[in-house]
């Protein structure tokens, strides 16, 4: 029990790391080495190829009919426009306001819950987006100051937008999560997003890194197609099996902590004290969201009916949603 513990937390961990280096070094490509629009190819075509060679090694599963459109908004809307617009924002923005913007998706997640499917948050539930949101709004405020990104104001709009998209991505996808394996359901959603992509491909004929004989830039570009697009979606799978779901998806926020260490190691950025006080804000909000989706989910377990009808409880929802979070982390996530 203990070994298995050490191994969940350990590979999640290691796919923490990978997503948070992944800011830093995207920034560091763009523009020297590669486009934006080079970048977005590479993320999504490549992956796509990784993930169908991948399912060669397992068994498929066949996909229901109904599941199709899921998987196709999932993967042209939720997951190409998410990258586009995420690697769009570190072409404009700090790498460190990104990754802190980047920890939001839980709270839009949260948002659509009581939008579009009539959801009923606990109210500190609540209070964790309210306080989740006064933290992106320092950062958004705090970025037209900054001096590491061209234009950090639209970098940060870019990276709130893209969040949305990767929220949008982890509702429409629940179900298809809870039917398939993940190599069956990543294949085609990657093939969905790499099809919107092959259309960038007439404005990003002019890459640089093809003019080089340096490594560094080919090392960059293999990192994010192996470790970031491949590698980390695969770690997550035992974390969830031994650590559980909830656990996973709070070391999504240590992603900011490692995309600062990494920015300010490699000369992209300079900390903040703004920055330092906008993270523990966002923490905090996670941390109240956390608090009070466990105590609904007391309350919810205390009631019969709960027992009798619990793959339809809203609670359930929320916690394949954060398994979500965990599985398919953009950008970065």
């Amino acid at each position: 029990m203990k070994k298995g513990f050490l191994i969940g937390n350990l590979c999640i961990l290691i796919a923490e790391i990978f997503w948070g280096v992944n800011v830093s070094v995207t920034k560091a490509l763009i523009p020297e080495w590669m486009t934006a629009y080079g970048i977005i190819i590479v993320r999504l075509v490549g992956g796509a190829i990784l993930m169908w060679l991948a399912s060669l090694f397992v068994k498929n599963s066949k996909i229901i009919k109904g599941d199709w459109i899921k998987l196709i908004l999932g993967g042209a809307i939720g997951l190409f426009l998410f990258i586009f617009l995420f690697i769009l924002s570190l072409k404009y923005g700090n790498p460190i306001d990104i990754s802190i913007i980047m920890t939001l998706p839980p709270m839009f997640v949260i948002l659509i819950g009581v939008i579009f499917q009539h959801q009923r948050p606990y109210w500190v539930e609540y209070l964790g987006v309210v306080v989740s949101f006064i933290g992106a709004a320092i950062v958004i405020l705090d970025g037209g100051k900054g001096h590491s990104g061209s234009n950090n104001l639209l970098g940060d709009i870019l990276a709130i937008l893209s969040t949305i998209c990767y929220a949008f991505y982890l509702v429409i996808l629940v179900g298809p999560t809870r039917t398939y394996k993940p190599i069956t359901m990543l294949k085609w959603v990657f093939l969905f997003a790499a099809i919107p992509a092959l259309v960038l491909i007439p404005f990003a004929t002019h890459q640089p890194i093809f003019h080089t004989r340096e490594a560094v830039p080919w090392i960059e570009i293999a990192f994010i197609l192996f470790c970031v697009t491949f590698i980390a979606y695969f770690l997550v799978e035992p974390a969830i099996k031994y650590i559980g779901s909830e656990l996973v998806s709070i070391y999504q926020y240590l992603l900011p902590v490692f995309a600062t260490v990494s920015a300010v190691l490699m000369g992209l950025a300079h900390l903040k004290w703004l920055q330092i006080v906008a993270m523990v804000i966002i923490v905090a909000g996670m941390v109240l969201t956390n608090v009070g989706k466990k105590h609904r989910k007391k309350e919810i377990g205390s009631t019969p009916e709960s027992a009798s009808q619990s793959s339809q409880t809203p609670d359930e929802k929320v916690q394949t949603q954060m398994q979500m979070t965990a599985q398919t982390q953009t950008q970065s996530k």
